[in-house]
């Protein structure tokens, strides 16, 4: 193409602008899509500003510019990109060994757990160990150092024994009591009897017989958790402590004191006596003798690892004979409010 073709299209398409922005108007915004942009500002690379203001652009010599100036900033960031940007993230098994640290150590710092980090040969900076810390939303040392009274029933359930008294209207009328024992760590209860008068004589004859039961059970037991019920005379701590066991006091209106204790009392009455009908005292130590059984051998305890105070959890079945020819069968107790489930024979 020569000289004055070029020139001849020159002016055709500067004519089409001028007809263009005088029928769309001055404040017409022009939209350019990318590669649009990329093209004009690879074009327009090194004529000076004059030069553009001459040109019948759309859009400002500013603007242009601008274009060419992000051009270039994104090619030179795709030939001189950066190997690494900030810190390298720190490995999965050093935070899980962190926070493992903290779990197991409340009373430690960041600081603390960085020293022993450093003892074993881990290099972490001591922000990173606040910084996971603070992640995993753990409080303070300090605050993290205060033992709950829930803490407390943990650490020393292998030596505690919590007992109370539960109250029963049957269908006679009369108010029967019913005192029970059980242990934190096994969840082993032991309903000690029921009465209708529980007279320090009869309190006293039962906290007898519960020594001579964990004697025979083996059962080391170095605290009794009891709430300030009028019902126990003082003679029954003089027995416990001759046996090697110190009654403990819960606070005034503190159920969480005794918390194991209300707990198996709630499932008690769930279980068993809000869903049967007790004529008297007879048909209630009947009840309460298959329940304890029930409760000891055969039902499952989430604290125990669905395992039993008296059973272990048997090992899956991996047979898939056996899955596929399941023969469960179904034992009634107290005309069916207690039911337990085993494989037949």
């Amino acid at each position: 193409m020569g000289d004055r073709d070029k020139d001849v299209e020159i002016l055709v398409l500067r004519h089409q602008i001028t007809v263009l922005e005088r029928q769309l108007g001055a404040d017409i915004k022009v939209r350019f899509a990318l590669e649009d942009r990329a093209f004009l500002a690879a074009l327009l690379t090194s004529p000076p500003r004059k030069v553009l203001r001459r040109l019948r652009l759309l859009v400002r010599p500013d603007t242009v510019l601008r274009w060419h100036r992000d051009l270039m900033k994104r090619r030179h960031a795709r030939t001189c990109r950066p190997k690494r940007v900030g810190r390298p993230p720190t490995l999965r098994s050093i935070r899980t060994l962190i926070l493992r640290l903290v779990r197991e150590n409340p009373s430690w710092g960041y600081q603390r757990v960085h020293g022993e980090l450093t003892t074993l040969g881990i290099k972490v900076a001591p922000s990173t160990v606040g910084e996971i810390l603070k992640q995993a939303r753990l409080d303070p040392a300090p605050e993290r150092a205060s033992t709950t009274w829930a803490d407390f029933l943990r650490s020393q359930a292998d030596a505690l024994l919590t007992c109370d008294f539960i109250e029963i209207i049957t269908l006679n009328g009369q108010c029967q009591y019913i005192l029970a024992v059980i242990e934190h760590a096994t969840r082993r209860i032991r309903v000690l009897g029921t009465t209708a008068h529980p007279t320090a004589k009869w309190v006293v004859q039962a906290i007898r017989n519960l020594v001579v039961d964990l004697d025979d059970a083996g059962c080391r037991a170095h605290f009794l958790l009891r709430d300030r019920d009028g019902k126990f005379p003082a003679l029954i701590d003089e027995i416990l402590a001759e046996a090697g066991i110190k009654t403990v006091l819960t606070g005034i209106r503190i159920p969480r004191m005794n918390s194991i204790m209300e707990r198996w009392v709630q499932s008690c009455r769930r279980e068993l006596l809000d869903r049967c009908l007790v004529w008297n005292e007879h048909h209630l130590r009947h009840a309460l003798r298959e329940y304890e059984r029930l409760y000891v051998q055969h039902r499952a305890h989430q604290a125990l690892d669905q395992a039993a105070p008296l059973r272990s959890v048997p090992d899956p079945i991996t047979d898939p004979r056996r899955i596929i020819n399941l023969n469960v069968r179904r034992r009634d107790q107290l005309g069916g409010v207690l039911r337990e489930y085993s494989h037949a024979a």
